[in-house]
């Protein structure tokens, strides 16, 4: 398995603000075709409006989107221009009801897609949508770059959050040709039960799985020091100068990760090193 094909999604009119560069990197370096989606966003909802002027701002709010696709799409070409790589941008509107369904279907047909952290300054509820079609409806695997990670030797060290969840399972066959490439991987699993298959050699049997696909890795076993498991896997991560993680997503469903919190929710708030997830 290797990736063939990688995507980005770009929202924001400044592409300095996307995960862009970091995307360019991999795929020179997997020697892939890199898919650029310029989108114009149409962030208005229908249907709260007084009479008379639904279809007035409606008008406005598109012609609006549409500038910003075409914007996006223009500074991606003249990025691109020096490039040696395969790579082909496309730009496109979507309402934020939408949104969804057009980024899965492009998720779908890509071996994994670059996105950026989509909490905090300067994000909108668009990036939140983007990121949850492609794990959800795209069924992809997807690579959370946050605007200031050291992206030039990506995958060198790697942290494998490991909670024999199916979650994690898919994210881990989905980077293996991540693993292949890195010096190590280490292994991190927090508070194992007492009562789980494994429990007498936590990660043994994923290691062994591991080192058949030619992966190095390590076990580390680490007890929930801190209140939220992502707390103690960033902390673990940064010890041992990791510069990525791998881990499931949404092991819990959204509605009650975006009321009660939850790793992943953690995870993309917060961390200052590349993430790959799955679903």
């Amino acid at each position: 398995m290797a990736y063939k094909t990688i995507l980005t999604i770009i929202t924001d009119t400044d592409i300095s603000a996307s995960a862009l560069e970091p995307a360019i990197t991999l795929a020179a370096r997997e020697e892939a075709h890199l898919d650029i989606l310029c989108l114009g966003v149409d962030r208005t909802q229908t249907g709260y409006y007084y009479a008379g002027t639904n279809a007035f701002i409606q008008q406005e709010t598109l012609q609006k989107a549409q500038q910003d696709a075409t914007t996006i799409e223009t500074a991606v070409k003249a990025r691109m221009a020096p490039e040696g790589i395969a790579w082909a941008a496309e730009a496109a509107v979507a309402q934020i009801a939408g949104l969804s369904h057009l980024v899965a279907q492009r998720a779908r047909f890509s071996d994994l897609v670059v996105m950026p952290r989509p909490y905090g300054e300067g994000r909108g509820v668009e990036d939140e949508a983007a990121i949850e079609a492609v794990l959800f409806d795209g069924h992809a695997p997807l690579l959370v770059v946050p605007g200031n990670a050291d992206t030039a030797n990506i995958g060198q060290k790697i942290v494998i959050a490991w909670n024999q969840s199916a979650e994690a399972m898919a994210a881990i066959k989905q980077a293996l040709p991540l693993m292949q490439a890195a010096e190590v991987v280490n292994i991190a699993v927090v508070d194992p039960p007492k009562h789980s298959p494994d429990r007498s050699d936590p990660g043994g049997a994923l290691s062994q799985m591991l080192s058949r696909h030619g992966v190095k890795s390590e076990i580390s076993v680490l007890a929930k020091t801190m209140p939220r498991v992502s707390d103690v896997l960033m902390r673990h991560a940064q010890d041992v100068e990791a510069d990525m993680m791998i881990m499931g997503a949404y092991g819990h469903s959204r509605f009650r990760e975006a009321i009660l919190g939850g790793a992943t929710r953690s995870m993309l708030e917060k961390t200052e090193f590349p993430v790959l997830m799955a679903h």
